[in-house]
């Protein structure tokens, strides 16, 4: 019997349902720790104030492109540039690896009809967080050298490795077979992962969008709200991934 997409949402939507206590807890949990490690090697207020000066002193951007505009910055700026997208990168790397692991694992946990909770999946999924980080360090590593190419080399790139984390937490292969399987199962499978990718950068899009609008939030609340939200959207994906790994392994 053919798998198809509807069949896939319709699980996806189910496991969501049932266990949407603990994916929101875990969504949360991951939230904060971002945040909190954003926030510990985010640059001080004094270097802060450095990069904020390159906006007024940086008048006429209009038209031109990133690469430009760094190199119109004084070198103390580009310093202090680097070490915001260092610990923003950093922070949010952490945080994803946490939620692929834990959620991945509560669903093994719920597949084997073991007791489940957010804690208890991050803290059994621990002998694969090394492995997983790694992972998705060249994952991100690999995305963002094709997008800053071409977009279309990042955009392939990230469909084939859309199924690694999932291969990785189920099954026992090092880190480079997970990619050449994810690749493998994903471009023979391309008409079930593309929508549910584009589905999930969409959600990601609409979520940033209103996320923006919530002026009455601090700044730091925002983050959190927006990084938590945007969690439960990965989780969602997760499941999907999950539950079409499975079946494709069958």
């Amino acid at each position: 019997m053919p798998i198809t997409a509807s069949t896939l949402y319709r699980d996806s939507f189910n496991f969501m349902r049932n266990q949407l206590a603990s994916i929101l807890l875990l969504a949360l949990l991951t939230a904060f720790i971002t945040v909190l490690l954003n926030q510990a090697f985010i640059p001080d207020a004094d270097q802060l104030n450095v990069l904020a000066n390159a906006e007024s002193d940086l008048t006429s951007t209009a038209g031109m492109g990133l690469q430009e505009i760094i190199q119109q910055m004084t070198p103390e700026q580009q310093i202090v540039l680097l070490k915001v997208s260092a610990a923003a990168t950093f922070s949010a790397l952490v945080g994803n690896v946490l939620l692929a692991g834990g959620m991945l694992t509560l669903i093994r946990l719920v597949s084997e009809r073991q007791p489940t909770s957010a804690l208890r999946a991050i803290g059994v999924s621990a002998p694969i967080l090394p492995r997983m980080l790694l992972l998705m360090f060249i994952c991100t590593l690999l995305i963002q050298l094709g997008l800053m190419l071409f977009i279309l080399p990042g955009v392939l790139i990230a469909i084939a490795v859309a199924l690694a984390p999932v291969i990785v937490a189920s099954e026992r292969v090092g880190v480079m077979g997970a990619l050449r399987l994810s690749a493998r199962l994903a471009f023979a499978n391309i008409r079930l992962v593309v929508p549910a990718m584009m589905l999930w950068l969409a959600a990601k899009l609409l979520l940033l969008f209103l996320v923006s609008h919530l002026t009455a939030l601090t700044p730091t609340v925002a983050t959190v709200v927006l990084t938590a939200l945007s969690n439960v959207v990965s989780a969602m994906l997760l499941i999907y991934l999950f539950r079409l790994y499975m079946l494709l392994r069958k």
